[in-house]
């Protein structure tokens, strides 16, 4: 009786133990996101009281930015790891509860055009990166994971694609450096293009969910330039995403044929498995707002908390990312990344302007 008790208790205690740890990691985050806010007001009360113009810069860029800092200049405890680690998860919670500011006939607007430039990008970039990293001599199964995470959602693709083809720790440690490191810079070229082009918020957000690959990179290249842009991006990244099932089936079974990789056996198992279920949270929010369920007050705090889980999101983004490790990935696969990249953007971008010249995105 005493064994089984303790055995209830070590049980109980093991998750207890595991969410404490996240704690210091987490109140990093915060503090880096409400300090990004703070910079963000301060400067624009400033700017404001003494008549000076100055472009808004929002907390996005701050939080990414003091990030960027500390995780680059100061080598962080480790007690402070899992708790940033959970960036992702931020990231997703945001995403859900942003579905309280789409209603169904927001995500209706997206537009059966826009979905098809989804398909296109999708198919456009798969080519495109295989061509590139047979071009380059790389390994067929690194070709696979960069082309899958460019395709359609960055480090979590490749992530998922890994294990479904047997991809080697090397080859996928190489693909991830290579997206993150494309990511950080879309950050700052993006919104930059996007203002030098004059585009439009609902053309921006569109490009911006076609062409940058992760999904948290996204939504904060969406925000710099705009809150309009930013909703337009992560519903088209959205849409991405919730292919990222097809895509890794494909290659899945591919590989498996070629007796390189575990068969695959349930299909509808498999998309299940490796559907991203925060896309169906975020499609539920927005539904039962539409049905009018919430009042005006708890959607404005659905949306609050959705800022918040953003700040914690973005503060991460730039704590992970680490410039000296992603240096040290080796030449090529970086190289296949930033060509493949920079065409993909230009690809996506004509494709865009051309397509919002005939209909009006």
């Amino acid at each position: 009786m005493k064994t089984n008790a303790a055995t209830i208790e070590s049980k109980t205690q093991g998750p207890l133990v595991r969410a404490i740890g996240l704690i210091p990691g987490i109140l990093l985050l915060a503090v880096i996101g409400y300090a990004a806010k703070l910079i963000e007001q301060s400067i624009n009360g400033y700017t404001k009281t003494h008549h000076i113009v100055f472009p808004n810069i929002e907390y996005v860029l701050w939080a990414i930015v003091i990030g960027l800092l500390i995780g680059n200049l100061v080598k962080l405890p480790a007690i402070f790891s899992a708790g940033v680690d959970t960036y992702e998860f931020w990231l997703k919670a945001g995403i859900v509860l942003l579905g309280s500011r789409f209603l169904v006939a927001d995500i209706r607007k997206l537009g059966g055009i826009s979905l098809l430039l989804v398909f296109v990008e999708i198919g456009g970039a798969l080519l495109l990166m295989t061509a590139l990293g047979k071009a380059f001599g790389l390994r067929p199964k690194l070709i696979h994971l960069l082309a899958i995470g460019s395709a359609v959602c960055g480090v979590s693709a490749i992530i998922a694609a890994k294990g479904a083809i047997d991809a080697d720790d090397e080859d996928s440690s190489f693909a991830i450096a290579a997206i993150l490191a494309l990511g950080a810079i879309s950050l700052v070229a993006f919104p930059l293009v996007g203002s030098a082009l004059h585009l439009s918020d609902h053309a921006y957000g569109i490009w911006t969910g076609l062409a940058v690959d992760n999904t948290a990179e996204a939504t904060a290249a969406g925000a710099l330039f705009s809150d309009s842009a930013g909703k337009v991006a992560i519903l088209t990244k959205t849409c991405r995403n919730a292919l990222i099932g097809f895509v890794v089936l494909g290659y899945a079974i591919y590989w498996a044929r070629k007796g390189q990789a575990g068969s695959v056996g349930n299909k509808a198992a498999f998309l299940w498995q490796k559907f991203p279920k925060f896309v169906l949270g975020f499609l539920l929010i927005s539904l039962v707002v539409s049905m009018g369920v919430f009042d005006a007050g708890q959607i404005k705090s659905l949306a609050n908390l959705s800022r918040w889980a953003f700040l914690l999101t973005f503060a991460g983004v730039g704590l992970k990312t680490n410039f000296r490790e992603l240096s040290r990935q080796g030449f090529k696969p970086f190289a296949v990344g930033v060509l493949g990249e920079v065409l993909i953007a230009v690809l996506t971008l004509g494709l865009v302007i051309g397509t919002n010249r005939i209909w009006t995105l």
